[in-house]
Protein backbone atom coordinates (compact mmCIF):
# COMPACT_ATOMS: atom_id res chain seq x y z
CA UNK A 1 0.00 0.00 0.00
CA UNK A 2 1.02 3.39 -0.79
CA UNK A 3 2.11 5.58 1.79
CA UNK A 4 0.86 8.71 3.09
CA UNK A 5 3.21 10.70 0.92
CA UNK A 6 2.34 9.63 -2.34
CA UNK A 7 -0.91 11.04 -3.15
CA UNK A 8 0.39 14.52 -1.98
CA UNK A 9 3.61 13.89 -4.80
CA UNK A 10 2.13 13.13 -8.07
CA UNK A 11 -0.14 16.22 -7.93
CA UNK A 12 2.85 17.85 -7.60
CA UNK A 13 4.50 16.62 -10.13
CA UNK A 14 1.66 17.53 -12.51
CA UNK A 15 1.16 21.10 -11.49
CA UNK A 16 4.83 21.38 -12.51
CA UNK A 17 4.32 20.29 -15.25
CA UNK A 18 1.37 22.17 -16.27
CA UNK A 19 2.74 25.18 -14.96
CA UNK A 20 6.06 24.57 -17.44
CA UNK A 21 3.72 23.66 -20.40
CA UNK A 22 1.82 26.73 -19.78
CA UNK A 23 4.76 29.22 -19.39
CA UNK A 24 5.78 28.09 -22.63
CA UNK A 25 2.50 28.31 -24.05
CA UNK A 26 2.85 31.87 -22.79
CA UNK A 27 5.87 32.72 -23.52
CA UNK A 28 5.02 31.44 -27.60
CA UNK A 29 1.83 33.40 -28.24
CA UNK A 30 4.17 36.49 -27.16
CA UNK A 31 6.73 35.31 -29.73
CA UNK A 32 4.23 34.45 -31.98
CA UNK A 33 2.93 38.17 -31.80
CA UNK A 34 6.29 39.83 -32.46
CA UNK A 35 8.06 41.07 -35.18
CA UNK A 36 12.22 40.96 -34.78
CA UNK A 37 13.66 44.38 -36.29
CA UNK A 38 17.02 43.93 -36.82
CA UNK A 39 19.07 46.95 -37.60
CA UNK A 40 22.44 45.55 -39.59
CA UNK A 41 23.35 49.10 -41.49
CA UNK A 42 26.29 49.74 -39.60
CA UNK A 43 29.46 51.00 -40.80
CA UNK A 44 31.61 48.95 -38.55
CA UNK A 45 34.26 51.94 -38.75
CA UNK A 46 36.52 50.71 -36.16
CA UNK A 47 37.12 46.95 -37.86
CA UNK A 48 38.90 49.14 -40.53
CA UNK A 49 39.91 47.35 -44.27
CA UNK A 50 37.64 44.37 -43.00
CA UNK A 51 34.70 46.72 -43.97
CA UNK A 52 35.79 48.29 -46.64
CA UNK A 53 33.72 46.23 -48.74
CA UNK A 54 31.15 44.83 -46.33
CA UNK A 55 28.90 46.41 -43.51
CA UNK A 56 30.19 45.22 -40.27
CA UNK A 57 26.73 42.44 -39.75
CA UNK A 58 28.16 40.53 -42.85
CA UNK A 59 32.02 40.37 -41.83
CA UNK A 60 32.84 36.75 -41.24
CA UNK A 61 32.91 35.13 -37.91
CA UNK A 62 34.07 31.73 -36.37
CA UNK A 63 35.19 29.94 -39.67
CA UNK A 64 32.15 29.30 -41.14
CA UNK A 65 29.23 32.06 -39.98
CA UNK A 66 28.66 36.22 -40.59
CA UNK A 67 28.39 38.40 -37.36
CA UNK A 68 24.46 38.47 -38.36
CA UNK A 69 23.87 34.88 -38.18
CA UNK A 70 23.74 35.30 -34.41
CA UNK A 71 21.11 37.11 -34.03
CA UNK A 72 18.85 35.58 -36.87
CA UNK A 73 19.80 32.26 -35.18
CA UNK A 74 18.69 33.48 -31.58
CA UNK A 75 15.22 35.26 -32.99
CA UNK A 76 14.43 31.64 -34.89
CA UNK A 77 15.65 29.61 -31.81
CA UNK A 78 13.44 31.83 -29.37
CA UNK A 79 10.47 31.49 -31.64
CA UNK A 80 10.32 34.61 -33.63
CA UNK A 81 9.99 34.05 -37.37
CA UNK A 82 8.96 36.95 -38.28
CA UNK A 83 12.25 39.13 -39.04
CA UNK A 84 12.61 42.57 -41.12
CA UNK A 85 16.12 43.27 -41.56
CA UNK A 86 17.28 47.04 -42.05
CA UNK A 87 20.29 47.26 -44.22
CA UNK A 88 21.94 50.58 -45.56
CA UNK A 89 26.34 50.83 -45.83
CA UNK A 90 27.45 48.77 -48.48
CA UNK A 91 24.71 45.54 -47.76
CA UNK A 92 25.46 43.74 -50.88
CA UNK A 93 27.43 41.09 -49.08
CA UNK A 94 24.58 41.02 -46.08
CA UNK A 95 21.93 40.87 -48.80
CA UNK A 96 23.20 38.26 -50.74
CA UNK A 97 23.96 35.82 -47.75
CA UNK A 98 20.65 36.68 -46.28
CA UNK A 99 19.26 35.66 -49.33
CA UNK A 100 20.95 32.21 -49.97
CA UNK A 101 20.74 31.27 -46.48
CA UNK A 102 17.54 32.59 -44.76
CA UNK A 103 15.45 31.70 -47.18
CA UNK A 104 13.92 28.20 -45.80
CA UNK A 105 11.34 30.04 -43.22
CA UNK A 106 7.82 29.12 -44.32
CA UNK A 107 5.72 32.10 -46.06
CA UNK A 108 2.62 30.03 -45.73
CA UNK A 109 2.79 29.93 -42.22
CA UNK A 110 3.55 33.96 -41.81
CA UNK A 111 7.55 33.50 -41.45
CA UNK A 112 9.81 35.20 -43.11
CA UNK A 113 13.11 37.00 -43.05
CA UNK A 114 12.71 40.31 -45.25
CA UNK A 115 15.44 42.63 -46.14
CA UNK A 116 14.11 46.18 -46.02
CA UNK A 117 17.05 48.09 -47.87
CA UNK A 118 17.44 52.10 -46.98
CA UNK A 119 15.32 53.93 -49.60
CA UNK A 120 15.79 57.63 -48.69
CA UNK A 121 11.58 57.29 -47.79
CA UNK A 122 11.65 60.94 -46.42
CA UNK A 123 13.40 62.68 -49.59
CA UNK A 124 17.22 63.13 -49.96
CA UNK A 125 18.20 61.79 -46.36
CA UNK A 126 19.49 58.30 -45.68
CA UNK A 127 19.00 56.75 -41.82
CA UNK A 128 19.74 60.23 -39.04
CA UNK A 129 19.48 57.65 -36.21
CA UNK A 130 18.47 54.05 -35.69
CA UNK A 131 14.89 55.63 -34.11
CA UNK A 132 15.01 57.06 -37.72
CA UNK A 133 15.21 53.98 -39.78
CA UNK A 134 12.75 52.35 -38.07
CA UNK A 135 10.93 55.78 -38.67
CA UNK A 136 11.49 55.70 -42.61
CA UNK A 137 9.98 52.22 -42.34
CA UNK A 138 7.00 52.76 -40.14
CA UNK A 139 4.63 51.96 -43.41
CA UNK A 140 6.09 48.48 -43.98
CA UNK A 141 6.34 47.72 -40.30
CA UNK A 142 2.73 47.98 -39.37
CA UNK A 143 1.69 45.76 -42.31
CA UNK A 144 2.67 43.01 -40.23
CA UNK A 145 0.52 44.01 -37.88
CA UNK A 146 2.58 43.37 -34.40
CA UNK A 147 1.54 43.17 -30.71
CA UNK A 148 5.55 43.90 -29.75
CA UNK A 149 8.26 44.90 -31.55
CA UNK A 150 11.82 43.48 -30.86
CA UNK A 151 14.68 46.04 -31.65
CA UNK A 152 18.09 44.52 -31.86
CA UNK A 153 21.17 45.09 -33.20
CA UNK A 154 23.05 43.26 -36.16
CA UNK A 155 26.80 43.18 -34.60
CA UNK A 156 27.00 41.10 -31.68
CA UNK A 157 28.09 37.57 -31.00
CA UNK A 158 25.48 35.94 -28.24
CA UNK A 159 23.26 33.23 -27.86
CA UNK A 160 20.03 34.71 -26.24
CA UNK A 161 16.58 33.46 -25.80
CA UNK A 162 14.52 36.79 -26.29
CA UNK A 163 11.22 34.57 -24.79
CA UNK A 164 11.89 35.34 -21.12
CA UNK A 165 12.59 39.22 -21.94
CA UNK A 166 9.72 39.47 -23.78
CA UNK A 167 7.39 37.69 -20.81
CA UNK A 168 9.24 39.83 -18.14
CA UNK A 169 8.52 42.90 -20.11
CA UNK A 170 4.46 41.58 -20.17
CA UNK A 171 4.26 40.93 -16.77
CA UNK A 172 5.93 43.51 -15.34
CA UNK A 173 3.84 45.60 -17.47
CA UNK A 174 6.68 47.68 -18.74
CA UNK A 175 6.90 50.41 -21.73
CA UNK A 176 10.03 49.61 -22.86
CA UNK A 177 12.41 47.09 -21.57
CA UNK A 178 15.82 47.08 -22.40
CA UNK A 179 18.98 44.45 -22.50
CA UNK A 180 21.76 44.66 -20.56
CA UNK A 181 25.46 43.62 -19.92
CA UNK A 182 27.51 44.02 -17.49
CA UNK A 183 30.76 45.89 -18.85
CA UNK A 184 34.34 46.95 -17.30
CA UNK A 185 33.89 50.73 -16.43
CA UNK A 186 36.64 52.13 -18.36
CA UNK A 187 35.24 49.91 -21.46
CA UNK A 188 31.73 51.67 -20.73
CA UNK A 189 31.79 54.96 -22.85
CA UNK A 190 30.84 52.80 -25.92
CA UNK A 191 27.86 52.05 -24.13
CA UNK A 192 24.67 53.55 -23.44
CA UNK A 193 25.24 52.85 -19.71
CA UNK A 194 22.24 53.16 -17.18
CA UNK A 195 21.10 53.31 -13.84
CA UNK A 196 18.89 51.10 -12.22
CA UNK A 197 16.46 51.04 -8.85
CA UNK A 198 15.62 47.40 -6.39
CA UNK A 199 13.17 46.59 -9.45
CA UNK A 200 14.87 47.11 -12.61
CA UNK A 201 13.86 50.08 -13.19
CA UNK A 202 15.56 52.67 -15.13
CA UNK A 203 16.25 55.80 -13.90
CA UNK A 204 18.95 57.29 -15.71
CA UNK A 205 20.34 56.53 -18.76
CA UNK A 206 23.47 58.48 -20.63
CA UNK A 207 24.57 56.72 -24.25
CA UNK A 208 28.00 56.89 -24.67
CA UNK A 209 28.93 58.91 -21.47
CA UNK A 210 32.54 60.05 -20.70
CA UNK A 211 32.64 59.34 -17.28
CA UNK A 212 30.45 56.46 -17.04
CA UNK A 213 28.67 55.51 -13.89
CA UNK A 214 28.94 52.46 -12.07
CA UNK A 215 26.89 50.10 -10.07
CA UNK A 216 26.43 50.22 -6.47
CA UNK A 217 28.90 48.13 -4.74
CA UNK A 218 30.75 47.23 -8.02
CA UNK A 219 32.09 49.99 -8.85
CA UNK A 220 34.37 48.71 -11.34
CA UNK A 221 31.39 47.66 -13.69
CA UNK A 222 28.56 49.74 -15.35
CA UNK A 223 25.29 48.44 -16.94
CA UNK A 224 25.90 48.56 -20.51
CA UNK A 225 22.82 48.38 -23.38
CA UNK A 226 22.99 45.52 -26.01
CA UNK A 227 20.91 47.29 -27.93
CA UNK A 228 18.12 45.36 -27.54
CA UNK A 229 14.44 47.13 -27.14
CA UNK A 230 11.55 45.58 -26.19
CA UNK A 231 8.50 48.34 -27.19
CA UNK A 232 4.54 47.37 -27.36
CA UNK A 233 3.89 48.35 -31.26
CA UNK A 234 0.93 50.89 -30.46
CA UNK A 235 3.58 52.88 -28.31
CA UNK A 236 6.55 52.57 -30.48
CA UNK A 237 4.34 53.84 -33.58
CA UNK A 238 3.49 57.13 -31.31
CA UNK A 239 7.41 57.46 -30.06
CA UNK A 240 8.79 57.66 -33.20
CA UNK A 241 6.13 59.59 -34.97
CA UNK A 242 6.65 62.15 -31.96
CA UNK A 243 10.60 61.91 -32.09
CA UNK A 244 10.19 62.35 -36.41
CA UNK A 245 8.76 65.53 -36.02
CA UNK A 246 10.96 67.29 -33.46
CA UNK A 247 14.21 69.89 -34.60
CA UNK A 248 17.63 69.08 -33.78
CA UNK A 249 17.30 65.67 -32.76
CA UNK A 250 19.88 62.82 -33.00
CA UNK A 251 16.78 60.68 -33.95
CA UNK A 252 17.90 57.68 -31.99
CA UNK A 253 17.05 55.60 -29.57
CA UNK A 254 19.91 55.59 -27.04
CA UNK A 255 19.99 59.56 -27.07
CA UNK A 256 16.61 60.27 -27.44
CA UNK A 257 13.85 58.26 -27.11
CA UNK A 258 15.27 56.10 -24.20
CA UNK A 259 16.36 59.08 -22.14
CA UNK A 260 13.16 61.03 -23.10
CA UNK A 261 10.80 58.24 -21.88
CA UNK A 262 12.50 58.00 -18.85
CA UNK A 263 10.48 60.38 -17.58
CA UNK A 264 6.68 59.60 -17.84
CA UNK A 265 7.00 55.79 -19.14
CA UNK A 266 7.60 52.64 -17.08
CA UNK A 267 11.61 51.55 -18.70
CA UNK A 268 12.88 48.49 -17.14
CA UNK A 269 16.53 46.87 -17.71
CA UNK A 270 16.61 43.04 -18.08
CA UNK A 271 20.39 41.43 -17.36
CA UNK A 272 21.24 39.21 -19.44
CA UNK A 273 22.32 36.52 -17.07
CA UNK A 274 21.77 32.41 -16.90
CA UNK A 275 18.09 31.31 -15.80
CA UNK A 276 19.86 29.04 -13.41
CA UNK A 277 23.38 30.43 -12.28
CA UNK A 278 22.51 34.17 -12.63
CA UNK A 279 25.88 34.54 -13.83
CA UNK A 280 26.26 36.77 -16.82
CA UNK A 281 26.18 34.91 -20.14
CA UNK A 282 28.79 35.34 -23.48
CA UNK A 283 28.28 38.72 -25.13
CA UNK A 284 30.63 40.31 -27.26
CA UNK A 285 30.90 43.39 -29.31
CA UNK A 286 33.40 42.68 -31.84
CA UNK A 287 34.02 46.15 -32.98
CA UNK A 288 37.30 46.51 -32.99
CA UNK A 289 39.72 44.93 -34.89
CA UNK A 290 41.61 43.39 -31.58
CA UNK A 291 38.07 42.45 -29.95
CA UNK A 292 37.43 40.25 -33.42
CA UNK A 293 40.69 39.08 -33.28
CA UNK A 294 40.48 37.47 -29.72
CA UNK A 295 36.65 36.73 -30.28
CA UNK A 296 37.55 34.47 -32.87
CA UNK A 297 40.85 33.25 -30.78
CA UNK A 298 38.57 31.91 -28.13
CA UNK A 299 37.12 29.56 -30.40
CA UNK A 300 40.14 27.28 -30.14
CA UNK A 301 40.31 26.90 -27.01
CA UNK A 302 39.85 23.28 -25.46
CA UNK A 303 36.24 24.69 -23.34
CA UNK A 304 35.50 28.08 -24.94
CA UNK A 305 32.99 30.22 -23.32
CA UNK A 306 30.91 30.38 -26.37
CA UNK A 307 29.74 26.83 -27.49
CA UNK A 308 29.20 26.56 -31.31
CA UNK A 309 28.53 23.20 -30.84
CA UNK A 310 25.33 23.62 -29.06
CA UNK A 311 22.67 20.81 -30.94
CA UNK A 312 20.14 22.99 -27.99
CA UNK A 313 20.73 26.28 -29.93
CA UNK A 314 22.47 25.84 -33.06
CA UNK A 315 24.23 28.77 -35.17
CA UNK A 316 22.62 28.70 -38.60
CA UNK A 317 24.20 29.95 -41.67
CA UNK A 318 24.85 29.92 -45.27
CA UNK A 319 27.79 27.68 -46.52
CA UNK A 320 29.24 26.73 -49.77
CA UNK A 321 29.34 22.50 -50.45
CA UNK A 322 32.68 21.68 -50.24
CA UNK A 323 34.63 18.48 -49.50
CA UNK A 324 36.19 17.82 -45.93
CA UNK A 325 38.98 19.19 -45.03
CA UNK A 326 42.47 17.34 -46.29
CA UNK A 327 45.71 17.31 -44.16
CA UNK A 328 48.47 15.93 -46.82
CA UNK A 329 51.99 15.28 -46.83
CA UNK A 330 54.43 13.58 -44.13
CA UNK A 331 58.00 14.12 -45.19
CA UNK A 332 60.03 15.49 -43.04
CA UNK A 333 59.73 18.99 -42.45
CA UNK A 334 56.92 18.36 -45.23
CA UNK A 335 53.74 17.12 -42.73
CA UNK A 336 50.24 18.23 -43.07
CA UNK A 337 48.97 19.08 -39.53
CA UNK A 338 46.84 21.80 -37.80
CA UNK A 339 46.68 21.48 -33.80
CA UNK A 340 44.70 23.41 -31.42
CA UNK A 341 42.97 24.66 -34.87
CA UNK A 342 39.43 24.92 -36.46
CA UNK A 343 39.55 23.95 -40.17
CA UNK A 344 36.29 24.62 -42.08
CA UNK A 345 35.39 22.30 -45.29
CA UNK A 346 37.06 22.50 -48.50
CA UNK A 347 40.37 23.25 -46.71
CA UNK A 348 43.75 21.75 -48.23
CA UNK A 349 46.55 21.72 -45.57
CA UNK A 350 49.83 20.12 -47.90
CA UNK A 351 52.45 19.66 -46.04
CA UNK A 352 52.18 22.59 -43.75
CA UNK A 353 51.71 23.32 -40.03
CA UNK A 354 48.71 25.17 -38.65
CA UNK A 355 48.38 26.18 -35.17
CA UNK A 356 45.85 27.47 -32.59
CA UNK A 357 44.52 29.06 -36.00
CA UNK A 358 40.77 29.41 -37.61
CA UNK A 359 40.59 28.41 -41.24
CA UNK A 360 37.09 29.22 -42.90
CA UNK A 361 36.01 27.51 -46.24
CA UNK A 362 38.30 26.95 -49.43
CA UNK A 363 41.86 27.50 -47.20
CA UNK A 364 44.92 26.43 -48.79
CA UNK A 365 48.59 26.45 -46.86
CA UNK A 366 50.92 25.22 -48.86
CA UNK A 367 54.32 23.16 -48.01
CA UNK A 368 56.69 24.41 -45.23
CA UNK A 369 54.60 26.89 -44.20
CA UNK A 370 53.24 27.75 -40.80
CA UNK A 371 50.46 29.73 -39.36
CA UNK A 372 49.95 30.56 -35.79
CA UNK A 373 46.77 32.03 -33.98
CA UNK A 374 46.05 33.88 -36.78
CA UNK A 375 42.28 33.90 -39.03
CA UNK A 376 42.30 33.16 -42.39
CA UNK A 377 39.03 34.46 -44.45
CA UNK A 378 37.28 32.06 -47.56
CA UNK A 379 39.80 31.47 -50.35
CA UNK A 380 42.90 32.28 -49.04
CA UNK A 381 46.46 30.94 -50.63
CA UNK A 382 49.21 30.72 -48.50
CA UNK A 383 52.12 30.03 -50.44
CA UNK A 384 55.12 27.79 -49.68
CA UNK A 385 57.05 28.97 -47.01
CA UNK A 386 55.57 31.68 -45.54
CA UNK A 387 54.94 32.18 -41.99
CA UNK A 388 52.19 34.27 -40.22
CA UNK A 389 51.44 34.91 -36.71
CA UNK A 390 48.69 36.87 -35.19
CA UNK A 391 46.88 38.34 -38.46
CA UNK A 392 43.65 38.16 -39.92
CA UNK A 393 44.05 37.63 -43.67
CA UNK A 394 40.96 38.63 -45.18
CA UNK A 395 38.53 36.82 -47.87
CA UNK A 396 40.33 35.66 -51.32
CA UNK A 397 44.24 37.30 -50.22
CA UNK A 398 46.87 35.16 -52.49
CA UNK A 399 50.01 35.22 -49.64
CA UNK A 400 53.24 35.05 -51.89
CA UNK A 401 55.85 32.45 -51.30
CA UNK A 402 58.21 32.77 -48.90
CA UNK A 403 56.05 35.95 -47.41
CA UNK A 404 56.65 36.68 -43.40
CA UNK A 405 53.77 37.93 -41.22
CA UNK A 406 54.29 38.67 -37.73
CA UNK A 407 57.89 38.07 -37.85
CA UNK A 408 59.41 41.74 -37.95
CA UNK A 409 56.84 44.72 -36.71
CA UNK A 410 58.38 47.35 -39.15
CA UNK A 411 57.49 45.26 -41.43
CA UNK A 412 54.47 44.70 -41.13
CA UNK A 413 54.07 48.31 -40.28
CA UNK A 414 54.83 49.50 -43.59
CA UNK A 415 52.67 46.78 -45.32
CA UNK A 416 49.69 46.17 -43.51
CA UNK A 417 47.04 47.83 -41.01
CA UNK A 418 48.81 47.09 -37.25
CA UNK A 419 46.15 46.81 -34.44
CA UNK A 420 46.64 48.60 -30.92
CA UNK A 421 47.68 45.03 -29.82
CA UNK A 422 49.94 44.06 -32.76
CA UNK A 423 47.46 42.15 -34.99
CA UNK A 424 48.24 42.68 -38.60
CA UNK A 425 45.20 43.18 -40.72
CA UNK A 426 46.11 41.71 -43.82
CA UNK A 427 43.63 42.50 -47.29
CA UNK A 428 43.62 41.34 -50.76
CA UNK A 429 44.61 44.30 -52.21
CA UNK A 430 47.70 45.01 -49.71
CA UNK A 431 48.71 41.14 -50.75
CA UNK A 432 48.18 42.12 -54.56
CA UNK A 433 50.39 45.18 -53.90
CA UNK A 434 53.67 43.04 -51.98
CA UNK A 435 53.58 40.68 -55.12
CA UNK A 436 53.79 43.59 -57.89
CA UNK A 437 56.92 45.05 -55.54
CA UNK A 438 58.03 41.60 -55.70
CA UNK A 439 57.87 41.34 -59.05
CA UNK A 440 59.77 44.55 -59.67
Amino acid sequence: MPDAATPARVPVRQNQTSLKISSRRYVSRITRNTLAVIMAGGRGERLKHLTDFRCKPATPFGGKFRIVDFVLSNCVNSGIRRISVLTQYKAHSLIQHIQRGWSYLRGEFGEFVEIIPAQQQLGEMWYRGTADALYQNLQIIKLHHPRHILVLAGDHIYKMDYGPMLAAHVEKKADITVGVVEVPRDQASSFGVMTVDENMRITRFAEKPKDPEGIPGRGDYSLGSMGIYVFKASLLYRLLEEQAQRPGTAHDFGRNIIPEALQHLKVFAYPFKDTQTRVQQYWRDVGTVDAFYEANMELVHVNPELNIYDEQWPIWTYQRQYPPAKFVLDDVGRVGMAVNSMVSGGCIISGAHVNQSLLFSNVRVDERSYVERSVLFPDVRVGANCTIKRAIIDTGGIVPEGTQIGVNPEDDARRFYMSEKGVALVTRDMLTRLRKQAEG
